[in-house]
């Protein structure tokens, strides 16, 4: 299982465990965040690119791996992913480095598994 896999299945894991606990102001930021990344004015695509950098500039790696794993489902081209992460690391700064390092890292693995 690569790394990206055990992260996508610790995530649901996790996720259905705080949705059977939390309430009723749980489950709606949940799904307040699922709708924000719905096609509107900007297209999904734009969204999960935008959730990228702010998740790099907030220096969160699961949450840098979830929109990594959103802008492959997405479509996203290694030129747009690539002028997303250098907004975040002029934004960010160098302490986002070993954030942007995972990033890349994750990308190349989705790249790996897409060519197998």
């Amino acid at each position: 299982m690569t790394t990206i896999e055990e992260f996508q299945k610790d995530r649901e894991k996790l996720n259905d465990l705080v949705l059977d606990f939390g309430g009723k102001s749980i489950k709606r930021f949940y799904n307040l965040d699922n709708q924000v990344y719905q096609e509107g004015a900007l297209t999904g695509a734009t969204k999960e690119l935008i959730g990228l950098v702010a998740s790099l500039v907030l220096r969160c790696d699961d949450c840098v791996a979830y929109h990594i794993l959103q802008c492959r489902d997405a479509g996203i081209t290694d030129g747009q992913l690539e002028e997303a992460l250098s907004i975040g690391l002029v934004v960010g700064g160098s302490i986002t480095i070993p954030h942007l390092r995972r990033a890349v890292e994750k990308w190349n693995e989705l790249k790996g598994e897409e060519g197998t």
